[in-house]
C-alpha cells in the first residue's frame, strides 16, 4: 500500500490544497484549517448550510494567506498574531475555544462574497482544541477539522462505490475522491480494508497513526467540489451499501501518535506490519 494524494484545506469548508509531501503535526498536517469562517455568533460556518465555500481558493503564504474567487481581485490577510480573541465554535453544540480575528478587510470580502455577515478567525494556538475523548486519549488535539487531525480515503472503496452508481446507471457516476475530503489517499489495499483497522494503529512513512473512529458522512459529501452543486449522491449508494448505526460511512479518522513528514508514494503498514 502507497500512499496516493495529500491534501490540506487551510481554511475549513473551503478549497483544497493538493501536496506532495506534508508535514504531520500533532492536530493535523501542516496548514490544515488553522483558519475558519464565523458566523456573528462565532460559531463555524461549513458547506452543510454554504455550499458556496468551495469557490474560495485559499494559498498559504509564511505571514498568513491569500484568498482567491472568480471575478473579485484576491485579498492578502496577514495571520493575525495580535489580532483580537474571539470565542468561536467549529459546530453550535462544540466547546467554545479562543481564536484571533482577521482584518476587518476580510469580514467585508467574505460577507459579500457569502451575502451573509462571515469574519475570518485564525486558531493561533492549535493544541486548544480536544479529540473527542470517546475515541482519543488525554493530550489529543486537533484544528479546526470536524473532529479528528487527519482523514484517511481509500482508492479501492471509492472504486466500489463508483462501480455500483455505474450499475444503477446513475448520472453522478464516477465521483472523484476530493467529493469525500480527504487528507490522505491510499491506494494498494482492498476496498473496505480501512474499516478493518479500527482501533489499532498504522504508519505511514516515519509516523505512527492511531485509527481512532470511522467517518460518518454528511450532505457535503453530496456538494460538487468545483461548483458548489448539489446532488444526492454518494449518500443514497453508501445508505444502501456502507452504513453504521450512526449514518453512512466513509474513510477512517486518524490520529498521529507523532510528528513527521509524509510524502506521496510513502509506503503504508497495516496494523499487523505496523505493530510487528
Amino acid at each position: 500500500m502507497r500512499v496516493a494524494a495529500l491534501y490540506t484545506y487551510p481554511v475549513k469548508g473551503c478549497r483544497r490544497l493538493d501536496h506532495d509531501a506534508a508535514r504531520v503535526e500533532p492536530w493535523g498536517l501542516a496548514g490544515d484549517r488553522r483558519w475558519m469562517i464565523v458566523d456573528p455568533d462565532g460559531v463555524g460556518l461549513t458547506q452543510r448550510e454554504v455550499p458556496a465555500l468551495v469557490t474560495i481558493h485559499p494559498r498559504l503564504a509564511a505571514d498568513g494567506l491569500t484568498l482567491h474567487t472568480a471575478g473579485r481581485p484576491a485579498l492578502v490577510v496577514p495571520a493575525p498574531v495580535d489580532g483580537e480573541p474571539v470565542p468561536v465554535r467549529v459546530f453550535r453544540a462544540k466547546a467554545v475555544v479562543p481564536a484571533r480575528l482577521a482584518d476587518p478587510a476580510a469580514q467585508r470580502w467574505l460577507s459579500d462574497l457569502l451575502g451573509r455577515p462571515a469574519r475570518l478567525v485564525w486558531l493561533a494556538d492549535p493544541t486548544v482544541r480536544a479529540v473527542d475523548p470517546d475515541f482519543g486519549r488525554a493530550g489529543d488535539v486537533v484544528s479546526f477539522a470536524d473532529g479528528y487531525p487527519l482523514l484517511l480515503a481509500n482508492t479501492a472503496s471509492l472504486g466500489v462505490v463508483n462501480d455500483r452508481l455505474v450499475e444503477t446507471g446513475d448520472p453522478a457516476a464516477p465521483l472523484p475522491m476530493h467529493r469525500f475530503r480527504p487528507n490522505l489517499v491510499i491506494t494498494g489495499a482492498p476496498a473496505w480494508a480501512e474499516d478493518t483497522w479500527l482501533g489499532q494503529r498504522i504508519r505511514i512513512g516515519d509516523v505512527a497513526f492511531r485509527v481512532a473512529k470511522t467517518c460518518t458522512r454528511c450532505v457535503v459529501t453530496t456538494t460538487d467540489q468545483d461548483t458548489g452543486e448539489r446532488g444526492h449522491q454518494p449518500l443514497r449508494i453508501l445508505a444502501q451499501h456502507h452504513r453504521g448505526p450512526r449514518g453512512v460511512l466513509f474513510g477512517m479518522n486518524l490520529i498521529p501518535d507523532g510528528t513527521g513528514r509524509i510524502a506521496v508514494g510513502d509506503l503504508v503498514q497495516s496494523p499487523a506490519v505496523a505493530d510487528s
